[in-house]
């Protein structure tokens, strides 16, 4: 009996000792082959070892980060000399600290939720973001309110903005929606003008805001939709597209025939639907659905600005049909991309009434503060302070705001000749629009209705 316990001892500690030595070797082989997994398998590497490592960081400083963070609560002094009373000089009793949750792999990084302590807000995690960035080694830390009480901490491991990965869209995909880069979460940007109908761009010089409106042209191309351009510096930059655009104004007397066309069309849109007893044109019947029509202003300044009474009277003409476009728009087919260098309160009254109906804010690196503030701070503070931060280095990235909350992120380089091959590839994609195409002198030809809706609308 005592001969079959000892035999049986034995086989259980030699098993255990070759999983110990099966474990160490895979250890090791992780360990040798990280640097190459890393490189050719990012994914592979985090899920093997970059997120095991991440994890026992987070469990060895935590309490040390809270409370050098100052979000750790000092137990009451009378304890502290009760338990040096009775514990004989034993150590007085560790701070509290806010207890965290499970911490949850993602693509590139980890997610956890901390819950706060009585008299703790948001704001002093979001404080915090950088300490606990650099005690986890991560490249960087955002803090947003998960639920009151309780906030989120999503880590990147590395900069997904540096090298995005996201694969470009030159297929039709879903109507009105484009993938037009990368988030700094690593997701897909995606610009979705059924759920964000109107959008603000804004950026200086090289800062990236032309090569997002290349990505986001080359991903509506494709589909069935009317683009078009307002360009009032002689059509310089969007006569790129012009195979592609349904109308293109290059001044600013052309801007407002075309503004206005646009505006008698939406409220034709509007008599329809009305007669249907619809809320919008996709309640229509497939048959007499408009062609949904994508409007695109670059430079708005150039449409602002003014030298005399007659150009005064043209740029308030043009900022009273922007504004009217933005709020009839959206539930009538016609979208709004209005974009510019520098966009301040002193180009007009018009500016702030027209942001007001500007839904979707995208800040590249500007050259005055007065710009971010106009693009971002009626929405997020800390968006406009991210939008502050970005340096000429950083050439593509943005931040972008909305009512839903706002990201850092950066668009696909899509080059000048690029764009203007897939606006010619797509050029007999190109609806006739008859009311925009005699606004500014074009021939007339036939209209096009859009196709059905994904079944999931």
């Amino acid at each position: 009996m005592h001969s079959a316990t000892a035999s049986t001892h034995s086989a259980g500690t030699g098993w255990s000792s070759g999983v110990l030595v099966v474990a160490a070797a895979l250890a090791s082989g992780l360990v040798i082959a990280g640097p190459a997994l890393r490189r050719h398998y990012p994914v592979v590497w985090w899920v093997c070892i970059g997120f095991p490592a991440a994890c026992i960081r987070i469990v060895r400083t935590w309490r040390p980060l809270m409370a050098g963070c100052g979000l750790a609560i000092s137990r009451r002094a009378a304890l502290t000399v009760v338990s040096g009373l009775v514990g004989n000089g034993a150590p007085p009793p560790q701070p509290r600290v806010p207890r965290r949750g499970l911490v949850l792999p993602t693509r590139d990084g980890f997610r956890l939720l901390i819950r706060m302590l009585p008299g703790q807000v948001p704001e002093d995690f979001v404080k915090a973001a950088p300490a606990m960035a650099h005690d986890w080694e991560v490249h960087a830390v955002r803090v947003s309110t998960w639920r009151p009480g309780v906030v989120r901490v999503l880590a990147s491991a590395t900069d997904p903005l540096k090298e995005p990965r996201v694969p470009r869209q030159r297929t039709p995909g879903r109507l009105l929606r484009v993938t037009v880069g990368v988030l700094e979460t690593g997701a897909q940007w995606v610009i979705d003008l059924r759920q964000v109908p109107h959008w603000l761009i804004v950026g200086a010089t090289r800062s990236g805001k032309s090569t997002l409106i290349n990505a986001l042209v080359a991903g509506l191309s494709p589909q069935r939709v009317a683009l078009v351009g307002i360009d009032c510096k002689g059509g310089m930059e969007l006569s790129l597209y012009e195979p592609r655009l349904s109308a293109l104004a290059t001044n600013r007397g052309q801007a407002v025939k075309l503004l206005r066309a646009l505006v008698d069309l939406t409220l034709d849109r509007m008599t329809v639907c009305r007669e249907a007893r619809v809320r919008n044109v996709w309640g229509l019947p497939e048959k007499q659905r408009p062609v949904p029509v994508v409007v695109i202003v670059d430079e708005l300044a150039e449409l602002f600005l003014v030298a005399s009474r007659g150009e005064k009277d043209e740029a308030q003409a043009a900022a009273t049909a922007l504004i009217r476009l933005a709020q009839l728009g959206a539930a009538l087919g016609v979208f709004l991309v209005v974009a510019g260098q520098r966009v301040g309160s002193d180009l007009g009254p018009g500016v702030t009434a027209l942001r007001a109906q500007l839904g979707g804010r995208i800040c590249h690196r500007v050259a005055d503060p007065g710009t971010a503030e106009m693009a971002l701070g009626d929405l997020n503070p800390d968006a406009l302070h991210a939008a502050q931060s970005i340096t000429p280095e950083q050439a593509g990235t943005a931040v972008l705001a909305s009512a839903d909350g706002w990201d850092r992120a950066r668009s696909h380089l899509v080059p000048e000749t690029e764009a203007e091959a897939i606006a010619a590839e797509c050029a007999h994609l190109t609806p006739h629009v008859p009311e925009l195409a005699e606004a500014i002198g074009a021939p007339t030809g036939p209209s096009l209705h859009i196709e059905r809706l994904d079944s999931d609308e």
